[in-house]
């Protein structure tokens, strides 16, 4: 058989090749890897014609504080007696009368999106949190699908590459559900969003004593998943004992574990806290000792208790002198036309939600004293924001206790469920209590002196929160600040605050710009114009815009508790409609609780503002429009 010539030739020919080519890298380095542009070492033949080089380590700024965030959920504005309210919080007190207390501040009206946008720095659509990271309250649109990007990095990420330890406890939220399973992937995890350490629970709400627990990567019990299935509980292999610790107690005593190792690997070493209750999101579950202290204090009723808040409210300082109550809102009953049943029982829920509160406020209290006792709580800065929402519209007009709600649009059903929660009034508060949350009458009592509720983003009463800024250091006159704020600014003004710059790329990703409007102008200033000039919002088809002092808003029905009390979804199953919602106007440099609208006053200024909020929109990528029915009919989150 022939050889193969033309084969022959071509091996000989790449031998030569090859041969020629290991003589000139041998003599003149061509074809070497190009030496790291950065390294400003010296590599000889040998050690002796070679120079070491090492990078140091990233540090803090010297003298960083440490930094702790602290937010609480579903509280309302007028909850804590810090802001007026009629729920014991020493702590709170404590740090906003030796601290600033911004009464113009807000968050989005409900949670996944508030913890986006204070994470990142940047509007919650812009982020892709419009709705939640939860497969049914999620869509395949840039602003909802509920996968923070990489490019919008959180302060997390910002912190720990700029010489900070970081940890997380408590309420995550913005983890997509397809994600949060013993496979991951785990880049959006706490963990993969720059948190060194977590431990708590990744979705929106948890029992406070049997919790869906995880630490850093690994679930400790509860909703372990695998393939998409829950695990059996009995069967999983991470199943740990609680002892039937509360939830706070447990996040409270990771915290302070956290932050005694570091101190005693690294004493001069800033570190970060993200401290995230379930408090006082529902279920409402306290030991007895906690709710026992309110016993016969609300018996007065939700009436009652807004006029002496907002009493109060005015003795503090935090409101106008004049200020007036709004008219109670449509979906809350008089509390003189109760029967004596049901104020007894409405009674109990604002007991329960009392003593709930006021123990957040004590396991809060851990941490603040041990910082004391490890000499680090004068040079931590805290930013405590009392709510990532205003209270919480999700208990129905009865109230829940163990069961999700009814449609109570039949009197029979509202009947039936009343009569069921009479009889259970023993479980209130206790680990049976596993859907337990208080009636609409009380979630608009503890939003004083405010009109609405959670979710409702075209209203303070949803988007209004306290926030405390505690800073021995830096802070040396306290008061009250009524600077216009969002939750998107606290970002900013950390960064500020401890001397770092918002970073133009994280681990090589190039980062978007920070929306937010850092808040540190107003330390030493109460009188200093706000800088903070526009902020739009919306909810799940509520929406509003906010340009220096003026806003419009839209209501837009069916709303939750249309759907809830008025069986909405029972009608004809229709493409949802955003043209019939009626605009208001105020002007809330006068009128800051929204109580005379101006829309028909001033139609060229409502125009102007919808214009703007369109323009935000398109920006921020917050179209297409979603309302409750296309999440509760399932339009939303089709995959082929």
């Amino acid at each position: 058989m022939k050889k193969n010539k033309y084969n022959t030739a071509n091996i000989k020919s790449l031998q030569k090749g090859l041969l020629i080519t290991a003589l000139l890298v041998t003599q003149f380095g061509i074809g070497q890897t190009k030496p790291d542009p950065n390294y400003k070492g010296v590599v000889g033949k040998t050690l002796a014609d070679s120079k070491e080089y090492w990078i140091d380590p990233v540090k803090a700024p010297e003298g960083a504080p440490n930094v702790v965030w602290i937010l609480l959920d579903d509280v309302g504005f007028g909850a804590t007696s810090a802001f007026g309210g009629l729920v014991n919080t020493p702590t709170f007190e404590k740090l906003a009368n030796n601290g600033l207390r911004y009464t113009n501040f807000h968050t989005t009206a409900i949670c996944a999106p508030t913890r986006s946008a204070l994470l990142t720095g940047r509007n919650s659509h812009a982020v892709h949190v419009g709705g939640f990271s939860h497969t049914s309250m999620s869509a395949g649109f840039p602003g909802w699908d509920g996968r923070l990007p990489s490019s919008a990095g959180t302060i997390a990420e910002i912190l720990r590459d700029n010489g900070y330890n970081t940890f997380a406890v408590g309420k995550y939220g913005v983890t997509p559900d397809e994600d949060a399973t013993d496979a991951g992937p785990f880049d959006r995890w706490p963990t993969g969003k720059g948190f060194e350490h977590f431990y708590g629970f990744l979705g929106s709400q948890t029992d406070q004593y049997n919790p869906d627990l995880v630490e850093d990567q690994t679930w400790l019990n509860g909703n372990t998943k695998l393939n998409g299935a829950e695990k059996d509980k009995s069967k999983n292999e991470f199943v740990t004992d609680l002892k039937g610790k509360h939830l706070s107690e447990l996040i409270t005593d990771k915290a302070i574990t956290y932050i005694n190792r570091q101190k005693h690997a690294a004493p001069n070493k800033p570190f970060f806290l993200y401290y995230a209750p379930g408090a006082t999101h529902s279920p409402h579950q306290v030991e007895k000792q906690w709710s026992d202290k309110y016993k016969g204090k609300f018996d007065e009723g939700w009436d009652a208790y807004r006029d002496k808040v907002i009493a109060n409210q005015k003795k503090l300082g935090l409101i106008p002198s004049d200020a007036k109550l709004p008219v109670r809102d449509s979906y809350v009953p008089a509390w003189n036309t109760l029967s004596v049943d049901e104020k007894k029982l409405y009674a109990q829920f604002m007991e329960i939600y009392a003593g709930y509160l006021e123990y957040t406020d004590f396991e809060v209290s851990r941490i603040v004293d041990h910082l004391k006792s490890i000499n680090q709580l004068d040079n931590t800065i805290f930013y405590i924001i009392l709510g990532d929402n205003g209270a919480s519209k999700e208990g129905t007009s009865i109230g829940l206790v163990d069961e999700s709600f009814r449609k109570l649009s039949d009197p029979k059903t509202k009947e039936e469920s009343l009569k069921a929660n009479l009889s259970k009034t023993a479980l209130l508060g206790t680990p049976a209590a596993t859907k337990e949350n208080y009636p609409h009458g009380w979630a608009l009592a503890a939003n004083t002196p405010f009109r609405n509720l959670k979710q409702d983003a075209h209203s303070e009463g949803g988007t209004r929160n306290p926030l405390i800024v505690y800073y021995p250091k830096g802070i040396k006159t306290p008061g009250i600040r009524t600077q216009y704020g969002h939750v998107i600014d606290i970002l900013p003004t950390t960064l500020e605050t401890v001397g770092i710059k918002a970073p133009e790329t994280i681990r090589g990703i190039a980062q978007d710009s920070i929306q937010g409007t850092s808040l540190a102008y107003s330390y030493a200033d109460a009188k200093a114009p706000s800088r903070h000039k526009i902020q739009h919002y919306y909810i799940f088809g509520s929406r509003s815009l906010y340009k220096d002092g003026w806003k419009a808003s839209a209501p837009h029905h069916p709303d939750y508790i249309d759907i809830t009390q008025n069986d909405a979804l029972s009608q004809k199953d229709e493409p949802s409609n955003f043209d019939n919602d009626v605009w208001e106007l105020y002007n809330l440099n006068v009128d800051f609780n929204e109580r005379v609208d101006l829309a028909k006053k001033n139609p060229e200024k409502l125009k102007e503002l919808q214009a703007e909020f369109d323009n935000q929109a398109k920006k921020n990528n917050l179209y297409p429009l979603i309302d409750w029915q296309d999440v509760l009919r399932q339009r939303i989150h089709k995959k082929k």
